[in-house]
């Protein structure tokens, strides 16, 4: 299920946000990028997204900004010193200038600039942590608001599967004054093309009959939908249930239309097909 969420705050003068980004998936995938240094910060948050979710691909980030500070200078008076003395005792060659206190400061380690301490680890990884909480709950109910949208288009899919069944089950081709009537046009056109063995005509007209039953595929496919209404009141991590079972629907609308002897049944066939299909396509984005 796709869904986004964002926690945002500050510890001392770093300002930090969490951001995690949730698209469909089969199984759970958690990719993190944080910081340099931040590694079990991350790693807890991303141990409280798989304790919380089943399924989708997440991308998880921590961004931290720090302001920027005047650098505080100090003067390494000792270093300072001692070179001033050493330039005192050595004597200066004619055409040279003597060293001046400029010349000095600009030789290396003179002069120190030192930057304001940062904020103290733990305050900012507790701060972190608290912000991961409010993350995942956050993630998760506007999860929970997609599914109450997707609940709807998914139970009128249910619905439609179900009455296509029953359709299929009402379907006047299936009525047996139908089938002995088409089979016994089918005897007669051959009949008519030779001399057949009656009792073999016979057999082949039980085999054929029994091919084209559809009973077995229409109570299963009746099954099915009384699964899935079953998980959809039941809720929680029910996504690859119900993947299995789109699976299953489409597996035996596949064999009503390969038994299928009739126009009106292929058709009603066929139509099931394309629901149950826009049905597994839905119950992918569900946990």
């Amino acid at each position: 299920m796709t869904g986004f969420a964002r926690a945002a705050g500050s510890s001392g003068p770093v300002q930090w946000a969490w951001e995690v980004r949730s698209v469909n998936g089969r199984g759970l995938e958690v990719r993190l990028r944080v910081p340099a240094g931040h590694d079990g910060v991350g790693e807890v948050a991303r141990t409280a997204l798989q304790k919380t979710l089943a399924r989708g691909q997440c991308q998880l980030s921590l961004t931290l900004t720090k302001p920027e500070t005047a650098a505080r200078v100090r003067v390494n008076e000792a270093l300072l010193a001692s070179l001033a003395q050493a330039v005192a005792r050595v004597p200066v060659p004619e055409g040279l200038a003597p060293a001046t206190m400029d010349g000095l400061l600009a030789i290396r380690g003179v002069i120190e600039s030192e930057e304001e301490a940062a904020p103290e680890t733990e305050t900012l990884a507790r701060d972190l942590t608290d912000g991961v909480v409010r993350l995942v709950a956050d993630l998760v109910e506007a999860r929970r608001g997609e599914g109450r949208q997707l609940e709807a288009v998914v139970t009128a899919q249910v619905d439609r599967i179900a009455a296509l069944t029953q359709a299929a089950e009402d379907c006047p081709a299936r009525r047996p004054e139908h089938v002995r009537a088409r089979l016994a046009a089918a005897v007669a056109a051959l009949t008519e093309a030779g001399t057949l063995d009656p009792e073999r005509l016979h057999q082949e007209a039980v085999m054929l009959a029994a091919k084209a039953d559809v009973r077995e595929e229409l109570d299963r496919l009746a099954a099915h939908v009384a699964s899935v209404r079953e998980l959809l009141a039941t809720g929680g991590a029910i996504g690859r249930r119900l993947d299995f079972l789109a699976q299953e629907l489409g597996r035996e609308a596949n064999t009503l239309c390969a038994k299928a002897n009739d126009a009106s049944l292929s058709r009603i066939g066929l139509d099931l097909k394309a629901v149950v299909e826009q049905f597994r396509e839905q119950v992918q984005n569900v946990e």
